[in-house]
């Protein structure tokens, strides 16, 4: 086993490595941009090195300066956690050729795998069922569409490097596929500098079902499968394992073509084999075939140590040590079930948009896996992957599991910043979620329901009110008057609405709040404010914010400042605002062009996505405030209308 191994990477994949080795006595070193001088990963980590700037460019995907500063502290090995460099064959051979030892496949094995249409046509020569559709190197606009027409439509457009939905597009009719092609290519070269893309049929009631193999360079066996079909813009939310409707035979199929894929390249290490699975019928051993195979370790790794309790950053070690594969397949348990959901900083109703902001308050529910790389006080910074957690809930059955997720992500409280937790918890508790009947169109048919606002209920806005008035824990005759009750004009502010009530203290510990016509009485706990008689909600104060930590999402309140009469918004939907910090990667308008609600007018790159922003209303372009190339922050206004007519 090695004595010290340098992490190359961050976030909660970083905090996770360390944990394993130091279990096993391996002292680890951190590496960290500017911007994670102060990170989670850093401070769990025996020793960390600095590596450069914010920007992935100049410190995580610079795989010289990882080397450095490997051979400068002492490190025998490097493990590249996932994204940035764990699939670059290149820095694979610098590694080795500096003396160190990679933690992960070989470069032959990344190389083989690495591009979408040489790995599919090697897992045909290998007896790999494939997915119907075009590989090849012919890679004009008018051959492509060309292949798209033989195919039939619906098709998938696909980026041959990378993963993580990047440069990828569902294209409905033939008139739709040039636009399609362009901006699919435009997201493939900013996330890998390859704009080259392969096109698939789509599969209209698609299941994503991966297995996680692992390999000794000699050998491969499988840790069975996870399923991934709850996805959104095709990236992963909640994944589960094992796969709902699974039957032995299905398994023993799916097994044994991953296998087969592993040993073709002789795999070292872990990797995950992914299938995409016709569920119209159910699952069928002749109705899957193979999409890709990552060479490294996934997201979604901790759902298959939940039900096979194995530790497979142990077994990563172990293998780049030189051990070999530590159980035969017929060892290998498979107990119980399990799910991962993946808590992001993101405005959901806005459309998912990657979110940023400090995490003013972060607590998960005890009991449960939550593996994060950052804590409260941190920031979600801009420059990575807005990632704060993922939840790992297990069971002895689909049904217990799904039941402990959901009272996990009823228990985790986030204030600070917007995120999707309010979407997951929904999510969890959806019927057929809960039946079982999965599909990656399951999100986007229910979407309405999965994001539509929560009703904001009197007793939450009651709790917020008194927590703002008269504290947590206030002193016994805080806001008491002796001969007459005291009762005071009160606001709290909601989004863009104003809350307007009047809270009376009757007796220490004792209060009526009035919301309009309703008037809630409230009685002071240990716990906290119980209003209505029903339990107390945790409520937090955080300078001028208030927030109720209810079943149905964290709701958060502005205290408003007194002498604050407000102002009305510029622009009146005249001006449209970058949502985030980011690239402006296209300006799709100039001065004087007439646009409909909806149409395109520039093309924000932010947090490794690009967001398409389009025209609030009908209207005339008056100005354009920006070039395609230049770097804004969140605000910034991009282009603006003409004031709308009355």
């Amino acid at each position: 086993m090695f004595r010290k191994i340098l992490i190359a990477n961050r976030g909660e994949i970083a905090v996770r490595i360390a944990a394993t080795a130091r279990r096993l006595g391996v002292a680890t070193v951190a590496v960290h941009s500017d911007a994670d001088a102060e990170a989670l990963h850093v401070a769990v980590a025996d020793e960390a090195v600095p590596i450069g700037g914010p920007q992935p460019a100049d410190s995580y995907l610079r795989g010289e300066r990882l080397i450095e500063a490997a051979l400068a502290t002492g490190a025998e090995a490097i493990h590249p956690g996932y994204g940035f460099l764990s699939e670059n064959p290149e820095f694979v051979e610098a590694v080795e050729a500096a003396g160190l030892v990679f933690i992960g496949p070989s470069a032959a094995a990344i190389r083989a795998m690495g591009l979408k249409d040489a790995a599919k046509a090697l897992m045909a020569e290998a007896g790999v069922p494939v997915v119907p559709g075009y590989h090849g190197a012919d890679q004009e606009p008018e051959h492509l569409a060309l292949m798209a027409q033989d195919i039939g439509y619906p098709v998938l457009i696909k980026a041959v490097a990378g993963g993580g939905g990047k440069g990828m597009r569902r294209v409905e009719r033939a008139e739709e596929f040039a636009a399609a092609l362009a901006s699919a290519r435009a997201e493939a070269r900013t996330a890998f500098g390859n704009e080259a893309v392969l096109i698939e049929k789509w599969i209209d009631c698609p299941r994503h079902i991966e297995l996680q193999v692992f390999g000794d360079g000699t050998d491969a066996v499988h840790l069975y499968e996870r399923d991934c079909s709850l996805q959104r813009r095709h990236q992963k939310v909640i994944e589960e394992a094992p796969a709902p409707g699974m039957t032995p035979a299905m398994r023993a199929a799916m097994g044994e073509a991953a296998v087969r894929a592993a040993r073709a390249i002789g795999y070292r290490g872990a990797g995950t084999v992914e299938f995409i699975v016709d569920g119209s019928a159910g699952l069928s051993p002749d109705r899957f075939w193979f999409m890709e195979m990552n060479t490294r370790l996934q997201v979604e790794h901790p759902v298959t140590e939940a039900v096979t309790g194995i530790d497979l950053v142990e077994w990563q070690l172990r293998v780049a040590a030189g051990e070999p594969l530590p159980l035969a397949q017929e060892d290998i348990p498979l107990r119980g079930h399990a799910f991962e959901a993946r808590l992001y900083a993101e405005d959901v109703p806005a459309g998912f948009l990657p979110a940023i902001g400090r995490l003013d308050h972060l607590r998960f529910a005890d009991g449960i896996r939550a593996d994060t790389g950052v804590r409260t006080g941190d920031r979600i910074s801009p420059w990575y992957d807005p990632m704060i957690a993922k939840i790992v809930a297990h069971g002895p059955s689909r049904a217990s599991a799904l039941n402990r997720l959901a009272r996990a992500l009823e228990e985790t409280e986030v204030a600070g910043t917007v995120t999707n937790l309010a979407f997951l918890r929904r999510l969890a508790q959806h019927p057929g979620f809960a039946a079982g009947e999965v599909d990656t169109g399951l999100i986007g048919r229910d979407l309405a329901a999965l994001i539509a606002p929560a009703t904001l209920a009197p007793e939450t806005v009651a709790a917020a009110l008194l927590v703002a008035e008269l504290g947590e824990t206030p002193a016994p005759l805080q806001g008491f008057s002796l001969w007459t009750p005291l009762r005071r004009h009160v606001r709290l502010r909601h989004g863009s609405e104003e809350i307007a009530a009047a809270l009376t203290v009757e007796a220490p510990g004792r209060a009526t709040v009035e919301l309009g016509e309703a008037r809630l009485a409230a009685r002071l706990r240990p716990e906290g404010w119980a209003v209505a008689g029903r339990p107390p909600a945790r409520v937090l104060r955080i300078g001028t914010q208030v927030h109720v930590f209810a079943r149905t999402g964290t709701v958060s309140f502005e205290i408003p400042d007194p002498l604050d009469r407000g102002t009305e918004e510029a622009g009146q939907g005249g001006l449209t605002l970058s949502p985030m910090p980011g690239l402006v990667r296209e300006v799709s308008v100039r001065a004087g062009d007439r646009v409909e609600k909806g149409d395109r007018l520039a093309v924000i790159e932010a947090m490794k996505m690009e967001h398409v922003l389009t025209a609030a209303r009908d209207g005339t372009v008056a100005e354009v405030l920006v070039e395609a190339g230049a770097q804004v922050e969140a605000g910034a206004a991009l282009v603006r209308l003409e004031e709308a007519d009355g």
